[in-house]
Order: C-alpha cells, then sequence, then structure tokens
C-alpha cells in the first residue's frame, strides 16, 4: 500500500531549469494522486513567473507560497526559514523537498524544527548545481561548502540529477551520510518533433541566461574567429544580469550586424530562429535546454561540462572543451561548410533521449525514493525506541 504523501517543494527562483524541474515533478506527482505544495521567492522572475506559477497552482492541492527569498545569504534568512517551517506544519507535510541551495537549507531546517516538536518528516534535497558550481579553493566555495556541511545531517535523502552532480558533491562536500538516488531529468512525449526552422533563421542560437557561466562571451568571440572564413549569424535568446556587457562585447567583437538579442521566448520558439544550437557552458548541471535541443531534433553543439556527457552518452554527439574558443569556432566553420552530419547525430541523439529520459520514469523513481527512505528512516526509528 502507498503511504499518503504530502510534499512540499521549496525553491528559490522559480525561474529556469530549477523551476522546470520542480514544475514537472510537481504535476506528475499530483497525477499520482499525491497532494503537493510549493514554497518560493516573492521577488523572482517578474510577471512570467507569476502566470507560471498561476498556472502550475491548478496542480497543488497545497497551495503555491511566495515569501521573500535572497540569493546571498542574509539576515532576512532567519525570518523565511521560520516562514517555511509555519507553512510546513500548517499543511501537515511529511516531505519537505529543498530544491537548490537556498531551498535546500531552508526544508532541511525546517524539517529539523518539526522534527524537534515529534513531527514526522522526511527533509529531501536537490543541488541542482548551485553550490557545486564553485570550487572549495574559492571564498564563495567554502562558504557554501561549510553550509552544506552543517545541513548534511539534517538530510534523509540526497536527490542528484547527474553522476556528475553525485560525484563533484562527494568531492567537495564529503561523502553523503545518509541515502542517495540519480534521477535524471526528463521530458515529455509532446516535447518530441521535427524542427520546422523561420525563413529567417540564423546561423546558430543560445537559448539560456545571459551570465558569464553559460558561455555567451565564448561563443561571441567564436563567432568573431571564424568570420573570415564564413561570416555566421547568430541570435541570443534569455535574459540576465550581463545582457548589456554582452551587447558590448559583441560591438567590440565588429559583429553586432550578425548578432541579436531576442529576448526570453519559449524554447521551441527560439529553436525555430537558428539552424544550430550552441551550448557553450563553462559549467551545468544536467540541462534541460541540451534535452529541448535534442527533442527538437536541432544539430547541436556544446561543451563537455556537467550531465552533458550522460545525456550523449551512447551517440556520436561530440563535446568541446569549456572555455575553448578556437574548439567551438572550428565546430561552427564544421557545421556551416558541412551540415549534413549535424542533422545525423541530431535524428540519432532525439530517439536516444525520447527513450531514456522522461518525465514519467523521473517522477516515478523521486517518489518511490521518498518511499523507500521515510520507510527505512520510520524502521530504524522503531527499532532504536524498542532497543
Amino acid at each position: 500500500m502507498t503511504p499518503s504523501l504530502r510534499i512540499l517543494h521549496c525553491l528559490r527562483a522559480p525561474i529556469g531549469g530549477l523551476f522546470r524541474h520542480v514544475h514537472d515533478l510537481v504535476k506528475g506527482q499530483s497525477e499520482l494522486g499525491l497532494e503537493v505544495g510549493v514554497i518560493c521567492d516573492s521577488e523572482t522572475g517578474g510577471v512570467p513567473a507569476g502566470r507560471a506559477l498561476e498556472q502550475l497552482a491548478d496542480f497543488c492541492t497545497l497551495g503555491v507560497t511566495r515569501v521573500p527569498m535572497t540569493r546571498q545569504i542574509r539576515p532576512s534568512d532567519f525570518k523565511s526559514y521560520r516562514q517555511v517551517k509555519r507553512l510546513a506544519a500548517r499543511l501537515e507535510a511529511n516531505v519537505l523537498h529543498g530544491h537548490g541551495a537556498k531551498g535546500g537549507a531552508y526544508a532541511r531546517l525546517a524539517a529539523r524544527g518539526l522534527k524537534r516538536k515529534k513531527k514526522s518528516v522526511g527533509a529531501f534535497y536537490t543541488p541542482h548545481g548551485g553550490s557545486l558550481h564553485h570550487a572549495p579553493t574559492t571564498l564563495t566555495g567554502r562558504i557554501y561548502v561549510k553550509a552544506e556541511q552543517r545541513l548534511a545531517p539534517l538530510t534523509d535523502g540526497l536527490i542528484f540529477e547527474s553522476l556528475f552532480a553525485a560525484r563533484r558533491f562527494s568531492e567537495f562536500i564529503g561523502p553523503p551520510t545518509c541515502p542517495v538516488c540519480i534521477v535524471p531529468n526528463g521530458l515529455y512525449p509532446h516535447e518530441f518533433y521535427e524542427p520546422r526552422l523561420a525563413d529567417d533563421a540564423a546561423d546558430f542560437v543560445f537559448v539560456g541566461e545571459l551570465r558569464p557561466l553559460k558561455g555567451v562571451d565564448i561563443m561571441l568571440a567564436a563567432l568573431a574567429a571564424q568570420r573570415t572564413v564564413y561570416p555566421a549569424t547568430a541570435v541570443i535568446v534569455g535574459t540576465g544580469p550581463d545582457e548589456a556587457e554582452f551587447k558590448r562585447l559583441a560591438q567590440k567583437l565588429g559583429i553586432e550586424d550578425k548578432v541579436s538579442f531576442a529576448g526570453s521566448v519559449p524554447a521551441r520558439t527560439a529553436f525555430a530562429r537558428g539552424r544550430c544550437v550552441v551550448v557553450p557552458s563553462r559549467a551545468e548541471s544536467f540541462p534541460y535546454v541540451v534535452l529541448e535541443a535534442a527533442a527538437a531534433q536541432m544539430p547541436l553543439i556544446a561543451t563537455e561540462v556537467g550531465g552533458i556527457p550522460e545525456i550523449v552518452e551512447g551517440t556520436d554527439t561530440p563535446l568541446i572543451r569549456p572555455g575553448d574558443i578556437a574548439a567551438l569556432a572550428q565546430q561552427m566553420r564544421a557545421f556551416l561548410a558541412h551540415p549534413k552530419p549535424f542533422l545525423g547525430r541530431a535524428i540519432q541523439l532525439q530517439r536516444h533521449v525520447a527513450n531514456r529520459l522522461t518525465v514519467e520514469r523521473m517522477t516515478g523513481d523521486i517518489v518511490d525514493f521518498y518511499i523507500s527512505t521515510l520507510g527505512g528512516k520510520a524502521a530504524t526509528e522503531a527499532a532504536a525506541a524498542n532497543a
């Protein structure tokens, strides 16, 4: 008999790949008949995030709640954590699932507070890259490592999106002392299709947040480096804190007439605006943009970072070193000169992803992990009480 689960997902920013993951997981858990709720930041994402949360609320029997959650560590975190704890207590949640560094901290601290009041609740954590992108040799990295190490004893289960993330966690934070599972992100069947390009499609398209971690500057430099051979065009889709800086860089490189910045549009719309998707990231976890590009049967040029090698494993899709302008420029020239091999690999990768990475499998594996972990925890506590 499946136990009754009342699940509260805690995250900071309702945007990007992390939110896509939570959205799909909430919807899938709701369709399994579980009671689900979400708590997230009230000041991130603007109107688009508000609309997305309104739609998600249809699947949240425990509601969607927004409270202030800052990106950086602030004294206000104490107030936000208490709001998470009060909400979890009022909803009688028995699963607190934190996503990202800040959401994971709130969820685990709230679960500890509830356990002190003899409430039965499990604390689960999915890092989503976050703290794992900061090397422990940096000041920011040391802060994250110390925080994660202090929170580790409060964690009942760790859920990673990739083997890369699990290994990085063990390397930076230390070997987990709680149950662990690896559950990759997945897609819906309707997300797999044959692409239809716009009449004015550019040669290349980037889709993602505009910040250095995503390697937009590397892509621009590669475009400039090979322009005398093939003067290519590109569309940069997305928004972010460094948008103005990247526009200045395009101008400095003399390619402002070859690059357009399209703002934020859905991935399907973005893919129609370019003949080849470029993912020049310096770091990633298990990026949805690669999954979505594969599902759309788009030719792909991507870096060998994070979980990307796990997505393309078993296919002929080549990857390049992150930060390597010359290698990226060479791959761009190869596509422009001979696109047919890229198109063939795109068909292969689409089939590969469709067979392995689905929302249904992702949801089922995570719910099974909740149940097995909570069951094992209950048995351990019962044995301890009877000792």
